[in-house]
């Protein structure tokens, strides 16, 4: 993608990777409701991933626009590339809110003396 939108060349590979990523990119959306029901009793928006579905769904429509205007030949290559790029930095953006969750709960599971970066040192009786 970033080639085609450098270049202008590519285009049919990078359109291909994109829908083959957001493939990938259903099934685990599928799979991840399906997780969040087991383990919260809903499929979605689960309190403890409420926000994390919410740029989730960003994510996803921005996926699905890119497909439909790949489909319907809306907008230019140039601009469906661009529709990718967004729903690509969406998801790093969740990513990043997952990370951030994991490692709080590292944390949390770990006690206090993880999250300081030197030990506690006691002073000499």
């Amino acid at each position: 993608m970033v080639r085609f939108l450098l270049t202008g060349e590519g285009a049919f590979a990078a359109a291909a990777s994109i829908v083959v990523k957001t493939g990938f990119l259903y099934a685990i959306m599928v799979t991840g409701s399906i997780w969040e029901k087991v383990v919260f009793g809903r499929y979605l928006f689960a309190r403890p991933f409420f926000w994390e579905d919410v740029v989730s769904m960003a994510v996803i429509a921005l996926h699905t626009a890119y497909l439909a205007a790949l489909l319907a030949g809306w907008g230019s290559p140039r601009e469906q590339m661009l529709i990718a790029l967004a729903a690509y930095l969406t998801y790093v953006i969740n990513a990043a809110q997952f990370l951030l969750k994991l490692r709080a709960a590292r944390l949390a599971q770990a006690g206090p003396a993880a999250s300081t970066v030197e030990p506690h040192l006691e002073p000499a009786r």
